[in-house]
């Protein structure tokens, strides 16, 4: 692929003069892939070959991958609650109860105009009768499988977990095992149908003590959040606000008051700030792969519940801070946070065009790269459009969910600036004369990293992947 079609890593770093105030140019991001994955794919080896037509018509995988799909929108759950709910978007594999058994906690991001099957207001466990998103969660028991054999996926359990949110689209485990699930909503009580406010965070916890409180972590914010990344060593959480309207969202760090956590630690509170960088108010205007922005400060959030003003639109002083289109996946691998920026769209007030930016953000050195610019020249039949929810995988690499128009693929990322299809949606939810096919969602690897999960927002679909994954 040319590289004014995917312009990625470590082939296009090779500048160190200043490029700007507080910018300069540095070498590839080997963070991304290291040990023996990265020898193997400095060799050549890239990906896992071409994707292989499902028969089925559900999901495109390599040579030697399967899948099973482990849940599906509308089909009954096993707790007799109700039926699962549609619009499956992020999730996590946390580590379950017992050995060989974990949680997949998953969010529904249902609108007041667009809920397929709302989540079951299971009494006790919901925000806001008016609101008919939240989250469910799976208990998945991982059965022994001939050596060498991937294992056996089976589904125990699968109940609500949080009813009564709105729009839970993204959001990201915690270092003490529980997910917190982002409302992508900032209305208020009183409009579309809606009885309290939205726009917050909540903590959900999958085990079997059942210790999840439907009500806000408001110490995190009011405003539409994707997705969150704690930092396991001070308890920080990141947050990304998908903001559609210029101007455009902030990109947040929350300094708890408990820095070691534990479920429920949140609650305790603590300062909300935006990222400001010296110099840059928008992200969109960085445009080389490997810049990085050292001049990197947090200013304070005047008011984190934005009573009367959007966090976006509060006055942050003469300076300002650092804005950027569509801010959407977030995680935290290594020694730093990764956060994505769908697309920017100039005609839609952003400085500069772009199909995607991942950006990683090193506290201990205070330091912003760009590490991914996709497009703008690209076509929705191959990887490079919006980018959405990301993780690392565990042999090293990333992998991203694309949300755009077209075929939608998980694509992996090499630290060589090489793209690879992982996975096609193959769900073809339009005509055969004009076909749609819905975004993948909520990307996460079992502990042991030998499962991915994935889901497939419409027609709401969970899938467990199991191949010849490179270690």
């Amino acid at each position: 692929m040319s590289a004014t079609r995917r312009q990625v890593l470590g082939g296009l770093l090779t500048g160190t003069g200043a490029v700007g105030a507080g910018i300069a140019l540095t070498g590839a991001v080997t963070e991304l892939l290291t040990g023996p994955a990265a020898a193997r794919l400095a060799a050549g080896r890239t990906g896992h070959g071409p994707l292989v037509p499902d028969p089925a018509g559900l999901l495109d995988l390599p040579p030697g991958f399967r899948y099973r799909v482990l849940s599906r929108q509308g089909e009954p759950m096993l707790s007799g609650q109700g039926p699962v709910p549609g619009h499956h978007d992020g999730m996590a594999a946390l580590p379950g109860a017992r050995p060989g058994r974990l949680w997949l906690v998953r969010n529904h991001e249902n609108k007041p105009d667009d809920t397929p099957v709302p989540v079951p207001p299971v009494p006790g466990l919901v925000y806001d009768p008016g609101a008919t998103g939240g989250c469910t969660v799976l208990e998945v028991a991982r059965d022994r499988a001939p050596h060498g054999a991937p294992p056996a996926e089976r589904v125990l359990s699968e109940r609500v977990g949080l009813a009564g949110t709105a729009v839970n689209c993204a959001g990201g485990p915690t270092p003490w095992g529980s997910w917190l699930t982002c409302e992508e909503n900032e209305d208020r009580a009183g409009t579309n149908g809606y009885e309290r406010d939205h726009g917050f965070v909540f903590e959900v916890d999958p085990g079997p003590g059942r210790r999840t409180v439907p009500e806000p972590l408001t110490a995190l914010g009011r405003f539409q959040h994707e997705a969150v990344a704690v930092d396991p060593r001070t308890g920080a959480v990141y947050e990304t606000e998908d903001a559609f309207d210029p101007p455009y969202g902030l990109f947040y760090r929350f300094l708890p008051r408990r820095p070691r956590g534990g479920f429920g630690s949140l609650r305790a509170g603590g300062e909300l700030q935006a990222l400001r960088v010296r110099g840059v108010p928008d992200l969109s205007a960085v445009r080389e792969p490997g810049t990085v922005l050292e001049h990197v400060e947090w200013v304070p959030v005047p008011d984190p519940l934005a009573r009367r003003t959007p966090v976006r639109l509060q006055d942050f002083g003469r300076a300002g801070v650092t804005r950027g289109q569509k801010l959407e996946g977030c995680y935290w691998a290594g020694n730093s946070v990764y956060f994505v920026s769908s697309y920017a769209r100039a005609l839609e007030g952003s400085a500069a065009d772009h199909c995607g930016q991942v950006w990683r953000y090193d506290p201990a050195r205070r330091r912003l790269t760009l590490v991914v610019v996709f497009g703008p020249d690209t076509g929705t039949d191959l990887p490079g459009e919006s980018p959405d929810n990301i993780c690392l995988a565990p042999g090293g690499g990333l992998l991203v969910c694309e949300d755009g128009g077209g075929a939608q693929y998980v694509h992996g990322l090499t630290r060589h600036g090489r793209v690879y299809a992982l996975a096609r949606n193959a769900q073809n939810t339009g005509t055969a004369e004009r076909p749609e096919y819905g975004e993948f969602a909520g990307v996460t690897f079992a502990p042991d990293g030998r499962t991915m999960y994935v889901n497939c927002y419409e027609p709401g679909t969970t899938f467990a992947v199991t191949g010849p994954w490179r270690h």
